[in-house]
């Protein structure tokens, strides 16, 4: 299987689950294309990602998956800089985002194309706490500019209203149950 993508979350869950996977990244521009909703932007990422490992099929699986935080409609990419990482987490301060991951998992003539989405409810955040969060963990690899898996998930996020796993990256159950019906128990874990 190929793990088509750098993010040391994803290849930490993948690892956790037991798969056995080969890293492959290639560069692939993440346009947002204009008038969809969150959710179909997530799965057009994950499935526009899956179109540049074509010639691995059908050999190989290949994951894609891309994730988005959305703050009202409004989406909050990977935060360029400091000052855009402590404006992004000043405003979820206090309110309800949602992540979604778009996946695309391809193998052979089979195409699982799907999404997860989380609702994640941030408790009112100091600016203190903003900027020792950007200060220390520097966040930004990361959609909406923080990772629950972090010091501001444990201090910053009140409830969370879906998977977990989602937030972190990778909606592995989903990916389980998916990839199930893809290969054979023998050709999962190696």
């Amino acid at each position: 299987m190929i793990l088509a993508s750098g993010s040391p979350r994803r290849r930490q869950l993948l690892t956790e689950l037991g798969l056995t996977f080969e890293v492959l990244v290639r560069s692939v521009a993440e346009d947002i294309p204009p008038g969809k909703t969150p959710a179909q932007v997530a799965e057009h990422l994950a499935w526009h990602k899956s179109e540049a490992y074509l010639d691995l099929l059908p050999d190989r699986i290949v994951l894609t998956s891309d994730t988005i935080v959305s703050l009202g409609g409004q989406l909050l990419e990977k935060p360029v800089d400091r000052a855009d990482a402590v404006r992004m987490l000043q405003a979820l301060s206090g309110q309800v985002n949602e992540v979604i991951s778009g996946v695309c998992i391809r193998h052979r003539d089979q195409v699982a194309l799907f999404h997860a989405s989380t609702l994640v409810t941030f408790r009112e955040l100091a600016d203190w706490e903003i900027a020792h969060y950007v200060d220390h963990f520097k966040p930004y690899d990361k959609a909406g500019a923080y990772g629950i898996q972090e010091w501001i998930g444990m201090v910053g996020i009140a409830r969370i209203e879906g998977d977990y796993y989602n937030v972190v990256g990778l909606p592995v159950g989903m990916v389980w149950e998916r990839m199930k019906g893809f290969v054979q128990q023998k050709f999962l874990f190696l």
